[in-house]
């Protein structure tokens, strides 16, 4: 254990699985409190039950404005304060346009956009308050590069880059550093709608990461001295050909 995040109550959503539950891991290794973040209840009651005493589960359905609601309410009933809030959830959907179907698409960009927008929304009176926090929102290299094969997940990643970059100047002045990272391909459950060929083509050549790859990069950036924010922090598998 790093000790490095020692006393510091964090939450992070979409923590049940992949980059979530990763960047969970490594702060509750750097002595933080962590609320685990997700839908998935029966999930979180048993990673929690592994991680060990600091790691809380909070189960929020990001996509139920009522439920999103209860969230800041129930960390300072049980912690009294958020340092770190990590937007980490999200959907994918990728292919034509041509193809694609809207229904699918409104509830990714619910899940990528709204959600990001609404959890920070719910944090940021708390951090004003306190005069201090970080917010940090998982984004992909796909929020500044735009992938040919994922229009609509592209649009999602570059409406969280606007939105990370135009809040992070309103409340820096508060003491709250927000920024992003932007990881390339993952292995996660997001990438189970890829086509097989191409999933098996990009384990052969080593263009896919792991989520802990994405967490120790979280960590970086949580972990720079106050008078620095990590505003993008790009990672990428080095034979990925972007």
């Amino acid at each position: 254990m790093s000790n490095e995040l020692s006393g510091k109550i964090a939450a992070v959503t979409g923590a049940a699985s992949g980059i979530g539950l990763e960047c969970s891991r490594v702060m509750l290794n750097a002595g933080a409190t962590v609320f685990l973040v997700d839908r998935a209840g029966e999930r979180l009651d048993a990673l929690c039950a592994e991680l060990g005493p600091r790691a809380i589960p909070l189960v929020i359905d990001l996509l139920d404005a009522q439920s999103v609601a209860t969230m800041m309410p129930a960390i300072l009933e049980r912690a009294g304060r958020l340092d770190i809030f990590h937007a980490n959830a999200g959907a994918y959907i990728g292919g034509e346009v041509l193809e694609g179907d809207p229904d699918a698409w409104d509830r990714m960009l619910d899940l990528n956009v709204n959600a990001v927008f609404r959890t920070v929304h719910a944090v940021l009176p708390h951090m004003v308050e306190k005069g201090s926090g970080d917010i940090l929102v998982t984004s992909s290299v796909a929020g500044v590069i735009p992938v040919v094969w994922e229009p609509i997940y592209t649009a999602s990643k570059h409406a969280v880059q606007a939105f990370v970059h135009t809040v992070r100047r309103q409340v820096s002045k508060h003491g709250i550093r927000v920024g992003a990272v932007l990881p390339g391909p993952v292995v996660t459950a997001l990438l189970d709608d890829w086509p097989k060929a191409k999933m098996e083509e990009a384990l052969a050549n080593g263009s896919l990461m792991q989520p802990k790859e994405v967490a120790d990069a979280v960590m970086f950036m949580l972990t720079r001295p106050r008078n620095v924010v990590i505003r993008d922090l790009t990672i990428l598998p080095v034979s990925l050909d972007l």
